[in-house]
């Protein structure tokens, strides 16, 4: 065989196997825009209706559940904690993102040192590190007149908003006997009256616009009862009605509404002697005066299912992507927790 025919068949594989990889190319790429069900879809010869495009999560694509590019989010409380953590998870997904938190005292009614401008730069920083837009924004959620302003101002000088997550939150350890009137007043204000403000400030733009998500971050102390932390735990509680009322309103304009709620998670919301001490009473054993983290997780761990005393901001802020993706476009009025097990200790 000359060298000539070693080449020319040489070149008619590649070509055949160009030809075959092609093939293979359009193959998927049709598959990409099938439904994984090959069945015919019909009931007594009458074919089965389907949702449109814009009202479905299919068809199955690489990514779905995680690529935001193109997307524009707005977290609340993101200077620190579980909102700095699903505002940096966002942007490596591909979303730009508003960071919004107050930056500075809400209320004495708050066992957690107030959150800083400097805190909210990093998160800023870190959004910005994945090559993705981030602004700061300093807003008190309780002032809705105030956060209709700020929304203008995001529409105007970023852009239409198409995901929100209503993060912020104050929480109170005080026995109700033992409460100030702030003690009750202030949480529920914040966590609850601001998730609402969230809500309906944001959701007519894109009520507008016929698209998107919120995300409001309720947590298990709002699915049972907290001893001495009854006003947090009944601000988280209101947020699962709120969530499950707004999706209701909202279903129609292809907007969804869901909650995200971690278990115990360490955050500077929770990272303080006293929710030490709790942790530990939790489990039914006196707690030293001073506990120590160690001591807490020690006690906490065996009784979690997947053998944490706590979670991480970064274990919970995954979920919030997967809300957040069109993946998710047919997941609303839902409560996603994230707990490391706690959850199924509860009904």
């Amino acid at each position: 065989m000359t060298g000539f025919d070693i080449t020319a068949e040489a070149r008619r594989r590649l070509v055949l196997g160009g030809a075959l990889i092609a093939s293979a190319a359009i193959a998927g790429a049709a598959r990409a825009h099938d439904r994984t069900d090959t069945d015919p879809r019909v009931l007594d010869g009458n074919p089965m209706p389907e949702p449109p495009a814009d009202k479905s999560a299919g068809p199955v694509r690489p990514g779905r559940g995680s690529a935001l590019a193109g997307k524009l989010a707005l977290v609340t409380g993101a200077a620190r904690g579980i909102g700095r953590a699903i505002a940096v998870e966002f942007a490596a997904n591909g979303a730009d993102v508003v960071c919004l938190d107050i930056c500075g005292p809400v209320s004495p009614a708050s066992n957690a040192r107030p959150a800083t401008p400097a805190e909210l730069d990093e998160t800023v920083s870190q959004v910005r590190g994945y090559g993705r837009r981030a602004e700061g924004v300093h807003a008190d959620i309780r002032d809705i007149t105030q956060l209709r302003s700020t929304a203008g101002i995001i529409e105007r000088d970023v852009g239409p908003l198409d995901i929100v997550v209503a993060n912020a939150a104050i929480q109170r350890w005080k026995p109700l006997l033992e409460m100030e009137d702030s003690d009750w007043r202030d949480v529920i204000d914040n966590n609850l009256n601001g998730t609402a403000n969230t809500v309906r400030v944001f959701a007519p733009g894109m009520v507008a616009r016929k698209r998107g998500r919120f995300i409001l971050l309720s947590s298990m102390q709002g699915k049972h009862g907290t001893r001495n932390a009854a006003s947090y735990s009944a601000s988280k509680w209101g947020i699962l009605g709120l969530m499950k009322s707004a999706a209701m309103e909202l279903g129609e304009h292809n907007i969804t509404v869901n909650a995200l709620i971690p278990g115990l998670v360490d955050t500077p919301l929770t990272r303080y002697e006293t929710r030490l001490r709790n942790s530990m009473a939790e489990q039914g054993v006196t707690p030293p005066a001073h506990p120590t983290p160690q001591e807490a997780w020690d006690n906490r761990a065996p009784t979690v299912p997947l053998k944490v005393g706590w979670l991480q901001p970064d274990d919970v802020s995954p979920a919030a992507v997967f809300l957040a993706s069109d993946a998710a476009a047919m997941v609303t009025g839902a409560e996603y927790e994230v707990t490391g097990g706690d959850s199924a200790k509860d009904i």
